[in-house]
C-alpha cells in the first residue's frame, strides 16, 4: 500500500469521523460502543479502499464515499441490535444543548422537550430517522442525501416532508 493512498484515506477519515460517530451515537445512546462502531467502520471503510473493491478510487468521488461510510455504519448499527435484541432508544442527558447560565426550571423543561423530541424520533421508520439526521444534524444537503439514498432529490426532498410531519403528528399526540 502506498503512502499516497494512506495519506488520502487519512483525508477521508479527518473528514468524516464526526459525522459517523454522530450517526452511531444517536442510533445506540452509549459513547463506547459508538466509539467501537465508529472504529469498526472506518476499518472496513479502509479495507474496502486498499483493495478496490469498492467503486470508490478517489478523493472526487465523495458522494459515493460519504454513502459508503454510511452504508457501513448503518449496518454495523443494525448487526448490533440484532445481537444485542434491544431497542434504539436515545436518553435525554446525552444531548447537550442547555445553556449552563440557564436556570434549574429551565433546563427541566428542555430536558423534558429533547426527550419527547428523540423519543419520537425514535418511533420513526429508519429511513425517515436517517434523513433527519442526515438534514439537520450533519447539515447535509438534499442533493447529498439523495445520493447517499441512491433515489432521486425530490424522493428524498418528501421522504424528508414526511419524516417530519409524522414527527410533528408523533409530538402533539405526546402533548
Amino acid at each position: 500500500m502506498t503512502n499516497r493512498w494512506r495519506k488520502e484515506f487519512g483525508k477521508i477519515y479527518d473528514q468524516y469521523i464526526d459525522k459517523i460517530y454522530r450517526f452511531i451515537f444517536l442510533k445506540v445512546n452509549s459513547q463506547e460502543i459508538a466509539e467501537d462502531l465508529t472504529s469498526e467502520t472506518f476499518l472496513k471503510g479502509w479495507e474496502a479502499y486498499k483493495n478496490q473493491k469498492s467503486k470508490i478510487k478517489n478523493q472526487k468521488e465523495i458522494e459515493n464515499l460519504q454513502a459508503f461510510l454510511y452504508q457501513i455504519a448503518r449496518n454495523l448499527v443494525i448487526d448490533y441490535y440484532r445481537k444485542k435484541g434491544k431497542t434504539q432508544i436515545i436518553s435525554a442527558d446525552q444531548v447537550k444543548i442547555i445553556d449552563p447560565k440557564t436556570n434549574l426550571e429551565e433546563k427541566a423543561a428542555v430536558n423534558s422537550e429533547v426527550e419527547n423530541i428523540k423519543t419520537a424520533l425514535a418511533n420513526l421508520k429508519e429511513e425517515y430517522q436517517n434523513v433527519i439526521i442526515w438534514h439537520y444534524l450533519d447539515d447535509l444537503s438534499i442533493s447529498e442525501i439523495a445520493k447517499m439514498l441512491n433515489k432521486s432529490e425530490e424522493t428524498a426532498r418528501v421522504m424528508l416532508h414526511r419524516a417530519l410531519k409524522i414527527l410533528k403528528n408523533k409530538l402533539n399526540q405526546d402533548v
